[in-house]
């Protein structure tokens, strides 16, 4: 009788896992990578950061817990967020609806059956302001997940902190601001590549010399994973995009040390854990020695890859639901594991619906139970020295480097977005892993092994309410209403002017936005001198 075969075991990122590892292979996988200053590994919080930007890690400060939410009116988001932070969430994750990130208004024909339905509705700096009511924004930190009118939620969350009369200079928060990804991961899209990339350095110069603690891109790996790309093309798309970012803010005169620093990172996790947390690791190195060796960065904090990272819609299943709250489980352990300084799971019911209460406690107090009874913020970490995982790093920073210098030797990825290469090499790999999933190559349980038949679906959905989204269009009626006509009509054309100049369009929009102009009224004056996006469509 025959022995059985040794199965083979390959991660999605294509390296090739041992059945055993010993010091031999940490030396062996560390000889392929450029020569370093310094160790590989290190300690946690110097250069190259392998461990961990902070000494201390999460024995100083736990990471911060920022569920995604958002839907319906203002006002009913912000009872939402009071519900999270009432059950110990310490910053919030705003989720705005399609028309909004899209740039229409509520009362906009193409909008009607979409108003509220993914996210919050917000047409003026009025909703804005009521979508915030109460919450102390010197405490609770806030990142927006909007990306083509980034700048025009800058400017409402400038415009308010003014109004409480906080010091903008020590406001915190976050902008997902990422437009790259948008063109090969999302598609909310409004502008082409190169004005939208000039929308970005706008917001990057207008924070590095007003708002100096607010990030003003995080740069989003997340989207890109889930539309497909492997965990290599995840980190090394997102490097790319960064130092496209970084480019034009230095050429618009600034230091890296101006906004490097500033800079951060939002990542997927879902799939091979060992993977993921080597994926970090390597990441949080290659993005140190692309800081310090390529852009000269002296201020240790540029060097710093600051991430949020959790778990990962792309792994959630419809089927056998429950299931994915042990999923969320796993992220949540790959995220502390990883370094992470910003959590944020999908709850267990988003394969269906917009999250419960019950359900985003759930994935809230998941969270919790890392720090207060699993030890994850014992120690730093932890996985580190471990011999599977220190090759495993080295060998996905090789992989992370072949990524990027494959969309560098084809022209770069601001070129290949413009041509719809990058965007073809993600359908790709997405249709290739559906093609696995549907074989059974890679194994999903639920879905393709481990099914159980009729099973019924325990979730409870979350209602659209078409009433909500006709308060919200009257409520924009009201405030058309009652603002001064000349005054909106002059910050408009004021905003329209500056596009057309070049020049920064920060103070306009912050202008237009006091007036209460709304989010299509200023975003049809930049269409006027911008145009629009058409999507270049590859099939190979």
């Amino acid at each position: 009788m025959s022995a059985p075969s040794e199965r083979k075991v390959v991660l999605e990122a294509g390296i090739e896992v041992k059945p055993l590892y010993d010091a031999a292979d940490v030396t062996a996988s560390a000889r392929a990578l450029p020569t370093l200053e310094g160790e590989q590994v290190g300690k946690p919080g110097e250069y190259p950061f392998t461990r961990g930007i902070h000494a201390l890690m999460y024995r100083k400060q736990p990471f911060t817990m920022r569920q995604y939410a958002g839907f319906g009116t203002a006002a009913e988001t912000n009872a939402r967020f009071k519900y999270l932070i009432a059950n110990g969430q310490t910053g919030l994750n705003v989720a705005y609806d399609l028309p909004t990130q899209c740039g229409l208004d509520s009362d906009d024909p193409r909008a009607a059956a979409e108003v509220g339905r993914v996210g919050m509705a917000i047409d003026t700096f009025a909703d804005f302001e009521q979508a915030f009511e109460g919450i102390d924004l010197e405490k609770v930190t806030v990142s927006h997940t909007i990306n083509s009118i980034a700048p025009i939620v800058l400017a409402m969350n400038t415009a308010l902190a003014k109004r409480r009369g906080l010091d903008v200079r020590k406001l915190r928060g976050t902008l997902q601001n990422d437009l790259l990804k948008e063109f090969i991961g999302r598609g909310t899209w409004i502008f082409p590549v190169d004005p939208s990339l000039k929308l970005t350095g706008d917001t990057m110069e207008y924070c590095a010399k007003e708002l100096p603690l607010y990030s003003p891109v995080s740069v989003c790996g997340y989207h890109i994973r889930e539309s497909g790309a492997h965990p290599a093309q995840e980190m090394g798309f997102a490097f790319l995009i960064a130092r496209a970012y970084a480019d034009r803010a230095l050429e618009r005169g600034l230091d890296i040390d101006d906004f490097a620093s500033r800079l951060s990172f939002n990542f997927d996790i879902y799939g091979s854990l060992f993977e993921q947390v080597a994926k970090f690791r390597a990441g949080r190195r290659l993005w140190a020695r692309i800081m310090r060796e390529d852009y000269k960065a002296k201020d240790p904090k540029s060097c710093w890859m600051r991430m949020i990272a959790g778990g990962g819609g792309g792994g959630l299943t419809v089927e056998q639901p429950e299931l994915n709250i042990v999923r969320g489980a796993y992220y949540a352990l790959i995220s502390a594991l990883s370094g992470t300084q910003t959590m944020a799971l999908c709850s267990y019911d988003e394969a269906y619906t917009i999250p419960s209460e019950r359900a985003a406690r759930i994935s809230l107090r998941t969270m919790q139970l890392l720090l207060e009874e699993m030890g994850l913020a014992d120690t730093v970490d932890p996985l580190g020295g471990s011999y599977y995982v220190e090759t495993l790093t080295n060998q996905m920073e090789a992989a992370i480097r072949q990524v990027m210098a494959d969309v560098e030797r084809d022209g770069g990825i601001v070129q290949g977005v413009k041509d719809g290469r990058v965007q073809a090499m993600v359908a790709k790999q997405a249709y290739q892993r559906q093609k696995d999933l549907e074989s059974g190559r890679v194994r999903k349980v639920g879905v393709n092994c481990y099914r159980s038949e009729g099973d019924e679906t325990v979730v409870e959905f979350h209602p659209f309410k078409a009433d909500q989204a006709a308060v919200q269009r009257e409520r924009l009626a009201q405030v058309k209403q009652r603002r001064d006509a000349g005054r909106v009509a002059a910050a408009l054309e004021q905003l329209r002017s500056a596009a057309a100049k070049g020049v920064n369009v920060m103070p306009q929009l912050i202008d237009a936005v006091e007036q209460l102009a709304t989010v299509g009224e200023m975003v049809q004056a930049l269409k006027q001198v911008y145009g629009e996006y058409k999507e270049p469509v590859r099939f190979a």
